[in-house]
């Protein structure tokens, strides 16, 4: 299997968003809204905002401890929607126990979501629509190009652990030429057959070892975008090492999806920074 890296990508991402950052009179801003003591999170926001601050955003982190209310979060997001250094918004979750995070997510103002998690920004990206594209699913398939390989008529499977990812995942897949369908997780067993058929893999589930390389065909592209630790190491959805032998090509955990995710993140920002600026 060729390896699929993503610092490559993200690096390339990243010095373009430097260079045009540079060149802007005002900077663009982030707030990051961090809640509990997930070890997980605080690490993807450490990660987040030394890449912001290398670029040249603005990084404005928002941290409140575990026992933090709802209504508190809800207060901040409608100052922060109308806080013109803040160009964009993003809640990391897991959000602790008792908060409802579509709730939350709902209310920040969509030309600020720059995750793409918001409902409208979900469904202009499923319809088609020119708009803030879903950050996860979009550094998918980056990862995806960079194989080389011609993704129209392939056939694509995503396993997915929510019926929504998996059809934001479809509509990016169907976007460019792919034949895409989806399950979720609990159903692999009864879907073997088209996980073999498979041209394109994409898993994002969070379970380690839930899929075996023998069930996979040579030749395949695969996208693990599944994060869970084994022994104290971050492995994949993918048995990495049951995928020797065979040809195709896979993303490793960590170093995948990862740092393609991040960089995907500040574009968003960066494209929602021009939008607001030419409002005015």
């Amino acid at each position: 299997m060729k390896l699929l890296y993503g610092k490559p990508i993200a690096d390339n991402i990243l010095e373009r968003l430097k260079s045009e950052i540079a060149g802007s009179e005002k900077k663009p801003g982030l707030a990051v809204i961090l809640a509990g003591n997930d070890e997980a999170s605080r690490l993807y926001v450490s990660l987040k905002e030394k890449a912001a601050r290398e670029i040249g955003i603005e990084f404005f982190k928002h941290d409140f401890p575990d026992d933090v209310s709802e209504a508190e979060i809800l207060s901040l997001i409608n100052k922060l929607n109308s806080d013109e250094k803040v160009h964009g918004i993003i809640v990391q979750l897991p959000l602790p126990k008792g908060i409802n995070s579509n709730k939350i997510i709902s209310k920040i103002t969509p030309k600020k979501d720059v995750d793409g998690f918001h409902r409208k920004n979900v469904e202009c990206f499923i319809s088609g629509k020119q708009h803030i594209k879903p950050v996860f699913p979009s550094a998918i398939m980056l990862l995806a190009e960079s194989s080389g390989q011609d993704l129209r008529n392939k056939k694509a499977v995503v396993v997915a652990n929510s019926d929504e990812f998996g059809r934001v995942m479809v509509a990016a897949l169907s976007q460019k030429g792919a034949l895409v369908e989806y399950f979720l997780s609990t159903e692999i067993a009864s879907n073997v057959d088209k996980i073999l058929g498979a041209d394109i893999l994409v898993s994002a589930v969070g379970s380690k070892k839930l899929i075996n390389g023998k069930i996979l065909k040579n030749g395949v592209i695969i996208i693990d975008g599944g994060i869970e630790k084994e022994e104290g190491k971050v492995v994949g959805d993918v048995d990495f090492a049951s995928t020797e032998g065979k040809s195709g090509f896979i993303t490793p955990v960590p170093g995948g999806v990862g740092p393609v995710t991040i960089a995907c993140l500040l574009e968003n920002v960066y494209l929602a920074f021009k939008a607001q600026t030419k409002e005015k």
